[in-house]
């Protein structure tokens, strides 16, 4: 037999409710035998002491010869996948949780002799999709394959739902998506996928605590939303009586922690937006957010980039990465533009770049804005970065630094000190997408106030969006905070990429979905 994973349904399509009726009856037999004293029908006493893949790293390379005199006795534990029964003997195909060339798969074969004709009659009622242990020794076959002779095996937990037949398909999709268990247990790539995102998660937070950052935990209930510009989740806690918010970001709490004394934190955790829900889009995401005292935005830029190489090269295996066919070089240092400059060099816009009413026709014949939008209101740096994400945005494919954003729509970032109608801020852009944030912040307790109100004048002008004036933030910076770099990198998005990904809901174990009908 071979041990290449196979669909588990060779066999033609019943109907499920009759499956699901045979395998209730057999556990219901099983239930009986139990309460004869004829074994336990959910087992709790199974130690299995060996992977797959770790077996075929440290065996498969011995013939059939070398093996046999070993007598290597092993024991396994794993959802069936493959059955076959071929009278006096029959073999199974155990997956465990191991990753590797197996795919976390071994065979058992199964006769009389090993097993004993009452337990190998046994299993020739069950089913794919049972969890079965089994014990025996190593041996290859005559083709082969490294197999395990059961001397023992056992039913573990009844599989009273059969497995899918295959996923593919705009409605299976969703299937994935809504039913993920089912996805882990039949595509071993999704266990991959999700496998390598623990692994970037744990290699982030490795090369931040090895930088000096320490990492800390911010509520995730706030009383006032703030450190974006999003319409929040809300909520109500009946002990305070009072509205709370499901945190939009973590910054105002971890800059509190600035001004608190400790120089480098980070934060890896959940936020949540209550807004679309798109291919890069879902209402609760995963974000890293760090923050450095005596960093500013061109520090933050450097070790930004320094991270996401680093997280590539050990998750990804290197620098060079393809996304839906298309390169994508991590290697070469990230190119660093204005907005000003994207627009130049991506665009035919030239020296109307600075003309406001030029920018405002352009983007009028692009058709995307309505009235709401009071695109005439707007400043120059405003048309310039709405001309940028409609005509811009999608063609920064190869990692770029995009900076120096308009301050009215940075209310925490630091103006710059010669041009104050910009800001030290920069979003980072891999494959047409944001990836990262980031910017020098703004430690002037007056000029945030400032900008608060201005942001409140805004919300009370329609702005859902704009944020709502946090006095005990501007209180603590009153204490004082110093000069500081703060930047969040969207962990979603980022394993998108680096395990070529097409939608975020591919990355996120359980995705947002409409309730089913």
């Amino acid at each position: 037999m071979s041990n290449t994973p196979t669909s588990p349904a060779a066999a033609p399509a019943h109907d499920e409710n009759q499956l699901m009726t045979e395998r209730r009856d057999k556990l219901r037999l099983m239930r009986q035998h139990q309460a004869e004293g004829k074994g336990v029908a959910f087992p709790n006493d199974i130690k299995p002491a060996h992977r797959a893949e770790a077996l075929f790293a440290q065996y498969d390379g011995n013939t059939k010869e070398e093996l046999e005199p070993l007598a290597v006795t092993v024991s396994v534990a794993g959802r069936m996948m493959l059955k076959r029964v071929m009278g006096k003997a029959s073999f199974a195909t155990l997956q465990d949780a191991s990753f590797g060339p197996s795919g976390g798969r071994i065979q058992v074969y199964i006769n009389n002799e090993g097993v004993g004709e009452d337990v190998h009659n046994a299993f020739k009622h069950w089913d794919l999709g049972d969890i079965v242990s089994a014990t025996g020794t190593l041996f290859k076959t005559k083709t082969g394959e490294l197999s395990i002779h059961a001397t023992g095996i056992r039913l573990v937990t009844k599989s009273l739902r059969p497995l899918p037949d295959k996923f593919h398909g705009v409605a299976d999709q969703e299937v994935k998506y809504r039913q993920r268990y089912v996805d882990l247990i039949t595509d071993e790539a999704a266990r991959k996928r999700f496998a390598a995102r623990s692994k970037a998660v744990s290699t982030m937070r490795s090369f931040m605590v090895d930088n000096d950052f320490l990492e800390v935990e911010t509520p995730m209930l706030h009383p006032i939303p703030g450190g974006a510009n999003a319409k929040p989740f809300v909520t109500h806690h009946n002990a305070l009586d009072q509205q709370m918010f499901l945190r939009i970001a973590p910054e105002l709490y971890l800059k509190r922690l600035i001004v608190g004394g400790f120089e480098r934190v980070f934060e890896i955790n959940r936020s949540f937006r209550n807004e679309g829900i798109s291919v890069r889009h879902n209402p609760e995401f995963t974000m890293m957010e760090f923050y450095a005292a005596w960093w500013n935005y061109q520090d933050l830029m450097t070790y930004t980039e320094d991270l996401i190489r680093h997280v590539a090269t050990q998750v990804a295996g290197g620098t060079v990465l393809s996304y839906q066919g298309k390169p994508v070089d991590l290697s070469q240092p990230f190119e660093r533009l204005t907005i000003r400059e994207a627009i130049i060099k991506h665009t035919d816009a030239g020296a109307n770049v600075d003309n406001a009413a030029w920018l405002l026709d352009a983007l009028k014949r692009l058709g995307k804005h309505s009235a709401k939008d009071k695109l005439e209101e707007r400043s120059l740096p405003s048309l310039q970065v709405t001309y940028f994400e409609e005509t811009v945005e999608e063609k920064l494919w190869q990692p770029t630094f995009i900076m120096e954003h308009p301050t009215e729509i940075s209310p925490l970032a630091r103006a710059n000190d010669t041009r104050p109608e910009v800001t030290e801020r920069f979003e980072l852009y891999i494959t047409g997408r944001e990836f990262g944030n980031g910017f020098s912040e703004l430690n002037d307790a007056e000029d945030q106030a400032a900008r608060f109100h201005a942001q409140s004048d805004a919300k009370d002008g329609g702005d859902e969006e704009a944020m709502h004036f946090d006095a005990d933030y501007v209180r603590a910076l009153e204490y004082g905070m110093p000069p500081t770099g703060g930047c969040g990198i969207g962990i979603d998005r980022f394993m998108m990429l680096l395990t070529d990904s097409a939608s975020i809901r591919d990355v996120i174990l359980f995705p947002a979905l409409r309730r089913e009908a």
